[in-house]
């Protein structure tokens, strides 16, 4: 049996003391789902990336979140999706099987990820998940319009199965110069471009609220002009991708009201790495992102 040492248990205290000062949260009687808290009145609906919250148990975490009124943790692998179940969560963003380097830009990298991703959202579909991600890899050399004419082979050998299941394949935006180097899909105008290409309502963007800041700026118009193709959002604070409060320079209420007013009513992924204590961030995030 592993040993408890005194970082452990503070850590552990510390999430117990986080939990206790949640709003109210009661379970009807043992080994019952939660009865959780009603979501925060306003236009948009709550999400958590797991990987940002990963030092607090699964279980724990869930029961956190649906305190909050958040109602879906992102970016898990179906070994997790039961426990969103146990705690009335969803997903909004399932995990898919490429990965950010290796994606579908290279013809190679087709067959394989072809066979995984369908049955990926196949999955999600039985589940009733809505949005699965995908990543179009790093270039390695390649130039940017080889890449669009190689996503677009691979992906519409899935979107057959995406339409029939209703399953959204989503490929994220992500920065190329502090984060993810030589990432290909790195600015809206590719994306949107390959969106257009492949032609289907089953296939649109997650667009990352900080790493677009951080490649090209400009987020509001960006967002405003790109929006049909955009299937879901993320957050972060620019820079170092910590809490999205007024220490970072992206003013996310403003960014937020920008979102509804293109009509969107879906989920706000929460994916930054809090540099106090998690669940009070994360409390402090979903305030900040209720318009």
């Amino acid at each position: 049996m592993k040993s408890v040492t005194r970082r452990d248990a503070l850590k552990t205290l510390a999430t117990v003391t986080a939990l206790a000062a949640l709003p109210d949260v009661r379970t009807a009687e043992a080994g019952s789902a939660l009865v959780l808290s009603p979501a925060p009145s306003g236009k948009l609906r709550h999400s958590a990336c797991r990987w940002c919250y990963s030092k607090i148990p699964m279980e724990t975490f869930a029961q956190a979140v649906g305190a909050l009124g958040v109602e879906s943790i992102e970016l898990l692998d179906p070994v997790d999706w039961p426990v969103l179940r146990k705690y009335n969560l969803t997903c909004a963003m399932a995990k898919g099987t490429t990965t950010i380097p290796k994606g579908f830009n290279r013809l190679e990298n087709h067959e394989g990820f072809v066979a995984s991703m369908t049955a990926r959202i196949k999955e999600c579909a039985d589940a009733g998940l809505p949005n699965v991600i995908c990543f179009s890899g790093n270039r390695e050399g390649m130039a940017d319009e080889q890449g669009l004419e190689n996503c677009v082979v691979g992906l519409k050998q899935i979107m057959a199965v995406a339409e029939k299941s209703r399953v959204t394949v989503c490929m994220e935006l992500l920065n190329s110069k502090v984060n993810h180097k030589d990432y290909m899909c790195d600015r809206t105008a590719w994306g949107v471009e390959l969106c257009k290409r492949v032609g289907s309502e089953r296939f649109k963007l997650l667009y990352d609220i900080y790493h677009m800041q951080i490649m090209e700026g400009d987020v509001i118009r960006t967002i405003t002009e790109n929006h049909p193709y955009i299937a879901h959002y993320h957050t972060g604070g620019v820079p170092g991708r910590h809490e999205i409060d007024d220490g970072q320079e992206l003013y996310y209420p403003a960014i937020m009201k920008a979102i509804v007013a293109t009509g969107y009513t879906d989920f706000i992924g929460q994916e930054f790495a809090p540099a106090r204590d998690p669940l009070t961030s994360l409390r402090e995030s979903v305030r900040i992102c209720t318009v």
